[in-house]
């Protein structure tokens, strides 16, 4: 069982894909090599594979990332299954997984940026219901929010004395911007999703 991120960045053409894609390609790099684990396609497309117990913090890391740039954020989908054909290329493989990542796709808008589909019917109506309802917060992360957010997914062991430091902002001002963008909760659905997902 594995699962595969499909993802576009949205409005990529009104911004110069020198400042976004090095992040991108950054955040990508750290959940596996390209092209075997991940590959960008079409410009601002791109394509993941990962442990299903590790997509959504994968996909919460990468919004937080995309969404550092003025104007700019990202439509995911997760689906999970078997993959039944492995290539070199990772947009050469193919199984239920991503034919399950290409359906929940083909469902995104620009209101709508994340979506999962898996084998389990009623772990994905509970899931999307709870995704929905994330991504009223998500949406609106402003660029500084999606900055503090990234740092902590990437360094999960700082404290936030040592975040603040790094950061080179006050422990308040840090405190505060992931209190407003919901950081605590998107991450209580992490766990219940990690859960979910591993006991199945």
């Amino acid at each position: 069982m594995t699962s595969i991120i499909t993802g576009d960045i949205i409005n990529s053409r009104r911004a110069d894909h020198t400042d976004w894609m090095p992040t991108l390609k950054s955040v990508l790099d750290q959940y596996g090599k390209e092209p075997e684990a991940w590959e960008i396609y079409r410009g601002d497309s791109f394509q993941l594979e990962a442990p299903p117990e590790e997509a959504l913090k994968i996909v919460i890391h990468l919004k937080a990332s995309i969404r550092q740039f003025k104007g700019l954020d990202v439509r995911m989908a997760i689906g999970i299954g078997k993959k039944d054909y492995s290539m070199m290329k990772i947009t050469e493989s193919n199984g239920e997984a991503f034919v399950n990542s290409g359906h929940a796709f083909n469902k995104l808008n620009k209101k709508k940026t994340l979506s999962l589909r898996s084998p389990w019917p009623e772990i994905d109506e509970q899931l999307n219901l709870s995704i929905d309802l994330a991504l009223l917060t998500m949406n609106g992360w402003q660029t500084n929010a999606a900055h503090y957010i990234k740092t902590v997914i990437e360094h999960p062991n700082w404290t936030q004395v040592q975040l603040a430091k790094n950061l080179n902002k006050s422990q308040s001002t840090v405190s505060e911007s992931l209190n407003r963008a919901g950081f605590e909760d998107i991450m209580r659905l992490e766990k219940k999703y990690r859960k979910l997902v591993t006991n199945q």
